[in-house]
């Protein structure tokens, strides 16, 4: 790949500015999140963002929440019911514009805001319970613009396999990124495609077969078009949890490369290993620590390659757990 590279290669990631610790909230407090500031921090450079305190609202301020009102969902204040919807709305516009110049390669968001929520945030009616149906106004904003980031919330990533699926897709955009940041030619991105074949297979079979395929007769499309149609795909394709079953396939598919190397005990552990992990008595960095063992100790080049083995930093132990 061409090295004409950008200087920065920092891997950015938005968030709620509540979650890194900072007193934002409209009591005053926070919601620091013990993995991002004591374990995430260390690979990535976080840019905080509080949509309320950008806007002017202070803290400690009113807290707002989202109301149902002739058809649309408006932001009001929950005491004063002050409509500060279309301000929030232009806020909004602005300041996702704004980071394109952050090049970020994820976002985390705070659950339940009327500003940062994700997903079934309340949504409230003039009598009657809440509807856990509302999107954020700010989230709303930074999904349309950027469809392909990858965004969680803080609530979600204290899952173990959603927190790996996030983290896995952060690494992989900020690597998809860089390489159409560069004088890329269609070979990198082949290289690019080969280098995530276990990883899609992981999550999506299908769509590494169909990328494949559309790799293959990039030469014939405009460059933009390419980019814009890639990304996109990989991307709705690395979204897609990958299953216990489908690791199982990937590992099955990665001993193949291994035939004649391995004596019949040795076989035995290993395809043993991933019937354990099939049943969940082990996660899954144990048959994957035999299978980087092996190909270090063989040279398997085309192993060597494969980024489904170290998708991001072993020092996140993400494969500890699932």
């Amino acid at each position: 790949m061409s090295d004409d590279r950008p200087e920065t290669t920092a891997i950015r990631v938005g968030v709620s500015a509540c979650l890194l610790g900072s007193e934002v909230r409209f009591d005053g407090g926070h919601k620091r999140d013990d993995f991002l500031t004591e374990t995430l921090d260390r690979f990535v450079e976080f840019v905080p963002v509080c949509p309320e305190v950008e806007l002017g609202l202070g803290v400690p301020r009113e807290s707002v929440r989202l109301v149902r009102e002739g058809g649309g969902v408006r932001m009001v204040g929950n005491k004063s019911g002050r409509d500060i919807t279309e301000k929030m709305r232009a806020f909004a516009e602005r300041r996702v514009h704004a980071l394109d110049a952050e090049r970020l390669s994820g976002y985390v968001l705070k659950k339940d805001s009327p500003s940062c929520g994700m997903e079934r945030v309340r949504v409230y009616a003039k009598s009657g319970m809440p509807a856990r149906d509302g999107v954020g106004i700010y989230a709303a904003a930074l999904m349309r613009r950027y469809p392909n980031l990858p965004v969680e919330e803080e609530g979600r990533l204290r899952d173990p396999i959603l927190r790996e699926n996030f983290i896995e897709r952060v690494f992989a955009y900020h690597r998809m990124r860089e390489l159409f940041d560069s004088r890329w030619t269609v070979g990198d991105l082949v290289a690019f495609h080969t280098a995530h074949k276990l990883i899609l297979m992981a999550h999506w079979p299908k769509a590494y077969a169909e990328l494949g395929r559309y790799v293959a007769g990039a030469k014939k499309t405009p460059r933009a078009e390419v980019r814009e149609t890639y990304e996109r795909e990989f991307m709705q394709a690395l979204k897609r949890v990958a299953t216990r079953a489908r690791h199982v396939n990937v590992m099955h598919h990665m001993a193949g490369y291994l035939r004649g190397h391995l004596d019949a005990a040795s076989r035995g552990e290993l395809l043993a290993l991933l019937e354990d992990y099939r049943a969940g008595l082990v996660p899954l960095v144990v048959p994957l620590t035999l299978f980087r063992h092996y190909v270090r100790k063989f040279d398997i080049a085309y192993l060597k390659g494969q980024l489904y083995l170290e998708p991001h930093p072993k020092e996140l132990m993400l494969r500890n757990h699932v």
